[in-house]
Protein backbone atom coordinates (compact mmCIF):
# COMPACT_ATOMS: atom_id res chain seq x y z
CA UNK A 1 0.00 0.00 0.00
CA UNK A 2 1.26 3.55 -0.69
CA UNK A 3 1.91 5.90 1.82
CA UNK A 4 0.14 8.50 2.23
CA UNK A 5 2.33 11.91 1.71
CA UNK A 6 2.55 14.74 4.12
CA UNK A 7 2.25 18.06 2.86
CA UNK A 8 5.62 20.20 3.23
CA UNK A 9 6.17 23.68 2.95
CA UNK A 10 8.80 23.01 -0.02
CA UNK A 11 5.34 21.76 -2.08
CA UNK A 12 4.30 25.09 -3.76
CA UNK A 13 8.42 26.21 -4.29
CA UNK A 14 8.63 23.02 -6.75
CA UNK A 15 5.11 22.98 -8.62
CA UNK A 16 6.02 26.62 -9.26
CA UNK A 17 9.73 25.48 -10.63
CA UNK A 18 7.35 23.28 -12.91
CA UNK A 19 5.25 25.52 -14.25
CA UNK A 20 7.99 28.09 -15.02
CA UNK A 21 8.81 28.67 -18.68
CA UNK A 22 12.43 28.85 -18.65
CA UNK A 23 13.23 26.29 -15.64
CA UNK A 24 17.06 25.30 -14.71
CA UNK A 25 18.03 21.75 -13.49
CA UNK A 26 16.99 21.86 -10.05
CA UNK A 27 18.89 20.69 -6.40
CA UNK A 28 16.99 19.89 -3.96
CA UNK A 29 19.73 20.31 -0.65
CA UNK A 30 19.12 19.28 2.82
CA UNK A 31 20.55 16.78 5.60
CA UNK A 32 19.75 12.84 4.94
CA UNK A 33 16.39 11.78 5.61
CA UNK A 34 14.21 14.92 6.07
CA UNK A 35 11.92 14.36 2.75
CA UNK A 36 13.76 15.44 -0.18
CA UNK A 37 13.30 11.99 -2.34
CA UNK A 38 9.40 11.98 -1.11
CA UNK A 39 8.90 15.86 -1.92
CA UNK A 40 10.40 14.89 -5.23
CA UNK A 41 8.09 11.94 -6.15
CA UNK A 42 4.94 14.04 -4.58
CA UNK A 43 5.80 16.30 -7.75
CA UNK A 44 6.83 13.82 -9.85
CA UNK A 45 2.67 12.20 -9.42
CA UNK A 46 1.99 15.33 -11.63
CA UNK A 47 4.00 14.32 -14.53
CA UNK A 48 2.44 12.06 -17.48
CA UNK A 49 6.10 9.87 -16.83
CA UNK A 50 8.81 10.03 -13.65
CA UNK A 51 12.24 8.51 -13.82
CA UNK A 52 13.87 7.79 -10.75
CA UNK A 53 17.95 7.26 -10.93
CA UNK A 54 19.62 6.31 -7.91
CA UNK A 55 23.23 6.01 -8.39
CA UNK A 56 23.69 4.35 -5.38
CA UNK A 57 21.14 1.39 -5.47
CA UNK A 58 21.66 1.22 -10.10
CA UNK A 59 25.70 2.03 -9.98
CA UNK A 60 25.67 0.61 -13.62
CA UNK A 61 23.65 3.63 -14.65
CA UNK A 62 26.47 5.78 -14.34
CA UNK A 63 28.24 4.50 -17.16
CA UNK A 64 25.00 6.60 -18.76
CA UNK A 65 27.06 9.86 -17.62
CA UNK A 66 30.30 9.27 -18.97
CA UNK A 67 32.12 10.23 -22.28
CA UNK A 68 30.03 12.55 -24.63
CA UNK A 69 27.71 14.58 -22.57
CA UNK A 70 25.30 15.25 -24.69
CA UNK A 71 21.87 15.63 -22.35
CA UNK A 72 19.38 14.00 -25.26
CA UNK A 73 22.03 10.89 -24.98
CA UNK A 74 22.15 10.38 -21.80
CA UNK A 75 18.21 10.91 -21.67
CA UNK A 76 17.96 8.20 -24.25
CA UNK A 77 19.97 6.22 -22.22
CA UNK A 78 17.67 6.45 -19.28
CA UNK A 79 15.06 5.84 -20.77
CA UNK A 80 15.93 2.47 -22.16
CA UNK A 81 17.54 1.35 -18.73
CA UNK A 82 14.15 2.12 -16.88
CA UNK A 83 11.53 1.60 -19.33
CA UNK A 84 10.23 4.64 -18.88
CA UNK A 85 9.47 7.67 -21.79
CA UNK A 86 11.91 10.46 -21.14
CA UNK A 87 9.39 13.59 -23.37
CA UNK A 88 10.16 16.80 -22.60
CA UNK A 89 7.35 18.89 -20.78
CA UNK A 90 5.96 15.31 -19.71
CA UNK A 91 8.75 13.69 -18.09
CA UNK A 92 10.06 14.49 -14.54
CA UNK A 93 13.86 13.30 -14.64
CA UNK A 94 15.36 12.99 -10.68
CA UNK A 95 18.91 12.34 -10.29
CA UNK A 96 19.18 11.00 -6.43
CA UNK A 97 22.24 10.20 -4.67
CA UNK A 98 23.44 12.37 -7.16
CA UNK A 99 26.93 12.82 -5.21
CA UNK A 100 27.46 9.24 -6.31
CA UNK A 101 27.91 10.49 -9.64
CA UNK A 102 30.18 13.37 -10.42
CA UNK A 103 29.41 13.47 -14.15
CA UNK A 104 25.91 13.86 -13.72
CA UNK A 105 26.47 16.97 -11.48
CA UNK A 106 28.46 18.40 -14.70
CA UNK A 107 25.69 17.30 -17.04
CA UNK A 108 23.48 19.44 -14.78
CA UNK A 109 24.98 22.47 -16.74
CA UNK A 110 24.52 20.72 -20.35
CA UNK A 111 21.30 19.86 -19.49
CA UNK A 112 20.52 23.56 -19.12
CA UNK A 113 22.05 24.92 -22.10
CA UNK A 114 21.19 21.99 -24.53
CA UNK A 115 18.00 20.47 -23.30
CA UNK A 116 16.36 23.14 -21.00
CA UNK A 117 12.91 21.37 -21.95
CA UNK A 118 12.83 18.74 -20.02
CA UNK A 119 12.74 18.97 -16.09
CA UNK A 120 15.55 17.94 -14.13
CA UNK A 121 15.59 17.44 -10.62
CA UNK A 122 18.66 16.13 -8.22
CA UNK A 123 19.30 15.20 -4.57
CA UNK A 124 21.66 13.58 -2.75
CA UNK A 125 22.40 12.76 1.01
CA UNK A 126 25.93 14.26 1.19
CA UNK A 127 25.95 16.54 -1.73
CA UNK A 128 27.38 19.91 -0.03
CA UNK A 129 31.06 17.98 -0.19
CA UNK A 130 30.84 17.12 -3.93
CA UNK A 131 30.08 20.33 -4.51
CA UNK A 132 32.72 21.84 -2.62
CA UNK A 133 34.85 20.08 -4.87
CA UNK A 134 33.25 21.30 -7.81
CA UNK A 135 34.53 25.18 -8.37
CA UNK A 136 31.70 27.79 -9.69
CA UNK A 137 29.39 24.90 -9.85
CA UNK A 138 26.16 25.87 -11.62
CA UNK A 139 27.03 29.53 -11.24
CA UNK A 140 23.50 30.97 -13.58
CA UNK A 141 22.98 27.16 -15.11
CA UNK A 142 21.62 25.37 -11.81
CA UNK A 143 18.63 26.52 -8.92
CA UNK A 144 18.73 25.69 -5.39
CA UNK A 145 16.09 24.85 -2.90
CA UNK A 146 17.16 23.84 1.02
CA UNK A 147 14.74 21.86 2.77
CA UNK A 148 14.56 21.02 6.56
CA UNK A 149 13.27 18.66 8.25
CA UNK A 150 9.21 19.30 8.96
CA UNK A 151 8.26 22.77 10.73
CA UNK A 152 5.85 22.76 13.39
CA UNK A 153 3.08 24.42 10.94
CA UNK A 154 3.48 20.72 8.79
CA UNK A 155 3.35 18.59 12.07
CA UNK A 156 -0.23 20.25 12.46
CA UNK A 157 -1.13 19.41 8.95
CA UNK A 158 -0.03 15.97 9.17
CA UNK A 159 -1.80 15.23 12.75
CA UNK A 160 -4.81 16.59 11.19
CA UNK A 161 -5.25 19.88 12.83
CA UNK A 162 -5.71 21.88 9.81
CA UNK A 163 -8.55 24.31 11.56
CA UNK A 164 -5.81 24.98 14.43
CA UNK A 165 -3.28 25.86 11.55
CA UNK A 166 -5.77 28.22 10.34
CA UNK A 167 -6.70 29.59 13.59
CA UNK A 168 -3.23 30.74 14.81
CA UNK A 169 -2.28 31.85 11.55
CA UNK A 170 -5.52 34.68 12.12
CA UNK A 171 -3.87 35.57 15.58
CA UNK A 172 -1.98 38.61 16.08
CA UNK A 173 -0.72 40.13 19.19
CA UNK A 174 -3.83 42.19 19.01
CA UNK A 175 -5.97 39.58 18.55
CA UNK A 176 -5.16 36.08 20.87
CA UNK A 177 -5.94 32.98 20.51
CA UNK A 178 -9.27 31.66 22.91
CA UNK A 179 -7.42 29.99 25.63
CA UNK A 180 -9.01 26.71 25.23
CA UNK A 181 -6.80 26.37 21.84
CA UNK A 182 -3.81 28.08 22.70
CA UNK A 183 -3.50 25.07 25.53
CA UNK A 184 -4.22 22.72 22.71
CA UNK A 185 -1.54 23.97 20.34
CA UNK A 186 0.73 24.49 23.63
CA UNK A 187 0.39 20.38 24.13
CA UNK A 188 0.78 19.84 20.43
CA UNK A 189 3.83 21.72 20.27
CA UNK A 190 5.44 20.19 23.79
CA UNK A 191 5.10 16.89 21.48
CA UNK A 192 6.44 18.25 18.57
CA UNK A 193 9.64 19.00 20.42
CA UNK A 194 10.11 15.29 21.42
CA UNK A 195 8.87 13.75 18.21
CA UNK A 196 10.67 16.05 15.90
CA UNK A 197 10.31 17.21 12.57
CA UNK A 198 12.21 13.98 11.06
CA UNK A 199 9.36 12.47 8.49
CA UNK A 200 9.53 8.84 9.43
CA UNK A 201 9.31 9.80 13.37
CA UNK A 202 6.46 12.44 12.58
CA UNK A 203 5.11 9.24 10.45
CA UNK A 204 5.07 6.91 13.40
CA UNK A 205 3.62 8.87 15.96
CA UNK A 206 0.20 9.93 13.72
CA UNK A 207 -0.11 6.07 13.01
CA UNK A 208 0.68 4.93 16.60
CA UNK A 209 1.29 8.17 18.69
CA UNK A 210 3.95 5.11 20.47
CA UNK A 211 6.49 7.48 21.61
CA UNK A 212 8.88 3.99 21.43
CA UNK A 213 8.38 3.50 18.05
CA UNK A 214 9.57 7.06 17.42
CA UNK A 215 12.52 6.47 19.37
CA UNK A 216 13.18 3.64 17.39
CA UNK A 217 13.01 5.75 14.16
CA UNK A 218 15.01 8.52 15.80
CA UNK A 219 17.93 5.76 16.53
CA UNK A 220 17.80 4.24 13.36
CA UNK A 221 18.60 8.32 12.09
CA UNK A 222 21.49 8.82 14.22
CA UNK A 223 22.91 5.70 13.30
CA UNK A 224 22.71 5.96 9.24
CA UNK A 225 24.00 9.73 9.97
CA UNK A 226 26.92 8.19 12.27
CA UNK A 227 27.73 5.44 9.24
CA UNK A 228 28.08 8.05 7.01
CA UNK A 229 31.08 9.73 9.09
CA UNK A 230 33.32 7.07 7.55
CA UNK A 231 32.35 9.13 4.05
CA UNK A 232 33.05 12.56 4.57
CA UNK A 233 35.96 12.79 2.72
CA UNK A 234 38.62 10.61 5.28
CA UNK A 235 39.40 14.35 7.12
CA UNK A 236 38.58 13.54 10.44
CA UNK A 237 38.29 10.58 12.69
CA UNK A 238 34.67 9.18 12.59
CA UNK A 239 34.78 9.39 16.94
CA UNK A 240 35.60 12.91 16.86
CA UNK A 241 32.80 13.68 14.26
CA UNK A 242 30.46 11.56 16.88
CA UNK A 243 32.22 13.68 20.15
CA UNK A 244 31.74 17.04 18.59
CA UNK A 245 28.28 16.33 17.80
CA UNK A 246 26.78 15.61 20.72
CA UNK A 247 29.03 18.03 22.50
CA UNK A 248 26.97 20.55 19.98
CA UNK A 249 23.53 18.74 21.64
CA UNK A 250 25.50 19.51 25.20
CA UNK A 251 25.99 23.24 24.74
CA UNK A 252 22.70 24.27 22.51
CA UNK A 253 21.86 27.82 24.02
CA UNK A 254 25.16 29.13 24.43
CA UNK A 255 29.19 29.75 22.73
CA UNK A 256 30.26 27.25 21.66
CA UNK A 257 33.67 26.03 23.72
CA UNK A 258 36.35 23.58 21.95
CA UNK A 259 37.54 22.42 24.86
CA UNK A 260 34.19 21.12 26.20
CA UNK A 261 34.45 18.18 23.44
CA UNK A 262 34.95 15.13 25.22
CA UNK A 263 38.63 13.95 24.87
CA UNK A 264 42.26 15.86 23.96
CA UNK A 265 41.36 17.23 20.31
CA UNK A 266 43.25 20.58 19.23
CA UNK A 267 40.99 23.61 18.31
CA UNK A 268 42.10 22.97 14.42
CA UNK A 269 40.58 19.22 14.52
CA UNK A 270 37.78 20.39 16.08
CA UNK A 271 37.10 23.49 13.83
CA UNK A 272 37.01 20.57 11.33
CA UNK A 273 34.62 18.33 12.55
CA UNK A 274 32.29 21.59 13.09
CA UNK A 275 32.54 22.14 9.71
CA UNK A 276 32.00 19.05 8.27
CA UNK A 277 28.84 18.32 10.27
CA UNK A 278 27.61 21.72 8.95
CA UNK A 279 27.74 20.73 5.57
CA UNK A 280 26.43 17.24 6.11
CA UNK A 281 23.02 19.57 7.65
CA UNK A 282 23.39 18.38 10.96
CA UNK A 283 24.45 21.41 13.02
CA UNK A 284 23.94 25.22 12.02
CA UNK A 285 25.86 27.79 13.15
CA UNK A 286 24.30 31.14 14.98
CA UNK A 287 26.65 34.11 14.74
CA UNK A 288 27.21 37.17 16.97
CA UNK A 289 26.48 40.21 15.18
CA UNK A 290 26.87 43.44 16.39
CA UNK A 291 23.29 44.37 14.96
CA UNK A 292 23.67 47.85 14.35
CA UNK A 293 22.07 47.75 10.98
CA UNK A 294 21.59 45.34 8.67
CA UNK A 295 22.78 42.93 6.82
CA UNK A 296 23.18 41.48 10.08
CA UNK A 297 26.23 39.28 8.53
CA UNK A 298 28.40 42.48 7.89
CA UNK A 299 29.20 42.59 11.70
CA UNK A 300 29.60 38.75 12.71
CA UNK A 301 32.49 38.25 15.38
CA UNK A 302 33.81 34.78 14.34
CA UNK A 303 34.63 33.93 17.51
CA UNK A 304 31.55 34.02 19.41
CA UNK A 305 29.10 30.90 17.66
CA UNK A 306 26.31 28.85 18.48
CA UNK A 307 25.44 25.75 17.03
CA UNK A 308 22.14 24.24 17.00
CA UNK A 309 21.12 20.80 16.47
CA UNK A 310 19.59 19.64 13.65
CA UNK A 311 16.07 18.43 14.99
CA UNK A 312 14.88 18.54 19.09
CA UNK A 313 13.56 14.84 18.78
CA UNK A 314 16.83 13.69 17.56
CA UNK A 315 18.83 15.57 19.97
CA UNK A 316 16.60 14.89 23.02
CA UNK A 317 16.86 11.29 21.99
CA UNK A 318 20.76 11.46 21.83
CA UNK A 319 21.09 13.38 25.57
CA UNK A 320 18.57 10.88 26.75
CA UNK A 321 20.94 7.70 25.62
CA UNK A 322 23.78 9.70 27.32
CA UNK A 323 21.77 9.89 30.34
CA UNK A 324 20.33 6.21 32.03
CA UNK A 325 17.17 7.18 32.74
CA UNK A 326 16.66 10.64 31.00
CA UNK A 327 14.12 9.13 27.99
CA UNK A 328 11.76 7.75 30.54
CA UNK A 329 11.55 10.62 31.99
CA UNK A 330 11.25 12.84 28.84
CA UNK A 331 8.07 10.45 28.20
CA UNK A 332 6.84 11.34 31.55
CA UNK A 333 7.13 15.45 31.17
CA UNK A 334 5.27 14.65 28.10
CA UNK A 335 2.42 12.96 29.67
CA UNK A 336 1.91 15.12 33.40
CA UNK A 337 4.47 17.29 33.52
CA UNK A 338 4.45 21.48 32.65
CA UNK A 339 5.34 22.84 29.43
CA UNK A 340 8.39 24.81 30.76
CA UNK A 341 9.95 21.89 32.44
CA UNK A 342 10.02 20.07 28.91
CA UNK A 343 11.40 22.94 26.90
CA UNK A 344 13.57 23.66 29.73
CA UNK A 345 15.55 20.55 28.85
CA UNK A 346 19.07 21.31 27.35
CA UNK A 347 17.66 25.02 25.95
CA UNK A 348 15.60 23.04 23.63
CA UNK A 349 13.24 25.72 23.26
CA UNK A 350 15.86 28.06 21.57
CA UNK A 351 16.61 25.68 19.34
CA UNK A 352 13.48 24.85 18.09
CA UNK A 353 12.63 28.79 17.78
CA UNK A 354 16.13 28.81 15.59
CA UNK A 355 14.70 26.20 13.07
CA UNK A 356 11.49 27.68 13.03
CA UNK A 357 12.83 30.81 11.59
CA UNK A 358 14.55 29.02 9.54
CA UNK A 359 12.12 27.07 7.86
CA UNK A 360 9.19 29.54 6.94
CA UNK A 361 11.99 31.53 5.47
CA UNK A 362 12.21 31.33 1.08
CA UNK A 363 13.74 28.35 0.67
CA UNK A 364 15.10 29.67 -2.30
CA UNK A 365 18.88 30.78 -1.01
CA UNK A 366 20.76 29.54 2.42
CA UNK A 367 19.43 32.00 5.54
CA UNK A 368 21.78 32.04 8.40
CA UNK A 369 21.10 32.99 12.03
CA UNK A 370 22.18 35.55 14.43
CA UNK A 371 22.21 36.37 17.78
CA UNK A 372 23.94 38.93 20.53
CA UNK A 373 25.72 39.50 23.42
CA UNK A 374 26.92 42.50 25.37
CA UNK A 375 30.93 41.92 24.63
CA UNK A 376 31.67 44.78 27.26
CA UNK A 377 34.20 42.73 30.45
CA UNK A 378 31.52 41.45 32.89
CA UNK A 379 28.56 42.21 30.91
CA UNK A 380 25.84 39.16 30.43
CA UNK A 381 23.78 40.73 28.49
CA UNK A 382 22.58 38.54 25.47
CA UNK A 383 19.65 38.52 23.17
CA UNK A 384 18.57 34.63 21.41
CA UNK A 385 18.02 35.77 17.94
CA UNK A 386 18.35 38.92 16.04
CA UNK A 387 15.95 38.64 12.46
CA UNK A 388 14.79 41.28 10.14
CA UNK A 389 11.72 42.61 9.72
CA UNK A 390 10.02 44.84 7.43
CA UNK A 391 13.93 45.95 6.44
CA UNK A 392 14.42 47.02 10.48
CA UNK A 393 16.73 45.09 12.91
CA UNK A 394 14.52 42.94 15.80
CA UNK A 395 15.52 41.21 18.58
CA UNK A 396 13.85 38.03 19.39
CA UNK A 397 13.90 36.60 23.15
CA UNK A 398 12.85 32.78 23.49
CA UNK A 399 11.61 32.06 26.83
CA UNK A 400 10.89 28.43 27.84
CA UNK A 401 8.22 29.42 30.06
CA UNK A 402 5.08 31.83 30.84
CA UNK A 403 7.91 33.69 32.85
CA UNK A 404 11.32 35.47 32.53
CA UNK A 405 13.10 38.58 32.85
CA UNK A 406 13.34 40.56 29.50
CA UNK A 407 16.73 42.79 31.03
CA UNK A 408 18.75 41.61 28.05
CA UNK A 409 16.64 42.54 25.18
CA UNK A 410 15.20 45.77 26.94
CA UNK A 411 19.12 47.10 26.68
CA UNK A 412 19.37 46.04 23.15
CA UNK A 413 16.17 47.93 22.55
CA UNK A 414 17.78 51.03 24.53
CA UNK A 415 21.27 51.08 22.97
CA UNK A 416 20.43 50.31 19.19
CA UNK A 417 17.55 52.87 19.56
CA UNK A 418 14.59 50.48 18.42
CA UNK A 419 11.33 50.59 19.39
CA UNK A 420 10.21 46.90 18.56
CA UNK A 421 10.91 43.48 19.75
CA UNK A 422 9.58 40.21 20.02
CA UNK A 423 8.80 37.51 23.27
CA UNK A 424 8.52 33.82 22.09
CA UNK A 425 7.22 31.63 24.94
CA UNK A 426 4.66 29.04 25.57
CA UNK A 427 2.05 32.30 26.43
CA UNK A 428 -0.84 32.99 23.79
CA UNK A 429 -0.51 35.97 21.87
CA UNK A 430 -0.11 39.16 23.32
CA UNK A 431 1.31 42.83 23.81
CA UNK A 432 3.19 44.53 26.68
CA UNK A 433 4.05 48.15 25.62
CA UNK A 434 6.56 47.91 23.01
CA UNK A 435 6.93 44.07 23.13
CA UNK A 436 4.64 41.75 20.78
CA UNK A 437 4.81 38.35 22.16
CA UNK A 438 4.52 35.57 19.82
CA UNK A 439 4.03 31.87 21.11
CA UNK A 440 6.61 29.42 20.25
CA UNK A 441 4.05 27.56 18.06
CA UNK A 442 3.57 30.65 16.36
CA UNK A 443 6.64 31.95 15.09
CA UNK A 444 5.36 31.17 11.27
CA UNK A 445 2.92 34.38 11.58
CA UNK A 446 6.23 36.55 10.98
CA UNK A 447 6.69 35.31 7.57
CA UNK A 448 4.23 35.71 4.25
CA UNK A 449 6.19 33.26 2.88
CA UNK A 450 4.99 30.69 5.24
CA UNK A 451 1.91 30.54 3.20
CA UNK A 452 3.60 28.71 -0.41
CA UNK A 453 3.82 26.01 1.50
CA UNK A 454 0.84 23.99 3.46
Amino acid sequence: MERLYYPRFIDGYLQAWKNEKDHKPLLLRGARQVGKSSAIRHLGKTFKYFVEVNFERDKEVIAAFRGNLKPQEIASRLSAFYGIPVVPGQTLLFLDEIQACPEAIHSLWFFYEDYPELHVIAAGSLLEFALKNIRSFGVGRVRSLFMYPMSFDEFLVATGHHTWLKAKKESSPESPLFEALHEKLVESFRSYLVVGGMPESVRKWVETGDLLKCWQVQDDIMLAYEDDFSKYEGKVDPILLRKVLRSVALQTGGKFVYGNVQGDYRNEKVKVALELLKDAGLIKPVFHTASNGIPLGAEINEKFVKYIFLDSGLMLRLLGLENAGEASEISKQILVGTASELVNKGHVAEMAAGWELLKYNAPNQRHDLYYWQNLNRGAQAEVDYVIVKDMKVVPLEVKAGTKGSMKSMYQFVKDKHLTYCIRSSLENFGKLEQVDIIPLYALSNLYQTAEAGV
